[in-house]
């Protein structure tokens, strides 16, 4: 019989979760003003545009697209390419006010650059 093998999650990512619960309390998206969410992995980027009332993404954008290929994923300017291209998307839906939520992040860095880009291409949050 096999065992099961257990991840022990880290100090850092259950603060990550205790934010991100707190956060999520707060906030909530509609189809006119849904809520972009982002996440980072240590290889890539990704937002969302969600309807909480449908529970439905409107749309996404990531850094791991093949569109993307060969550019910058994990940094800042892969950062800055994923905000201007879910603005892109979002505006194409006819979506240009929306709740930010950075997935309890700090809103530094990144997640930063990832908002800042977005706000640049027409979104207003």
């Amino acid at each position: 019989m096999a065992t099961k093998v257990r991840r022990k999650t880290s100090q850092k990512q259950i603060i990550r979760f205790k934010h991100k619960k707190r956060i999520r309390a707060k906030i909530f998206g509609t189809n006119e003003k849904p809520r972009l969410v982002v996440f980072r992995s240590n290889a890539n980027m990704y937002a969302q545009l969600i309807d909480d009332t449908k529970a439905h993404t409107i749309a996404a954008a990531s850094t791991s697209e093949k569109e993307l290929n060969g550019k910058s994923c994990s940094n800042i300017e892969g950062a800055k390419v994923v905000g201007q291209l879910i603005a892109k998307r979002a505006q194409a839906k006819g979506v240009k006010n929306v709740v930010f939520d950075r997935g309890g992040y700090l809103y530094h860095g990144k997640i930063k650059a990832l908002a800042d880009a977005a706000r640049e291409a027409g979104l207003q949050f």
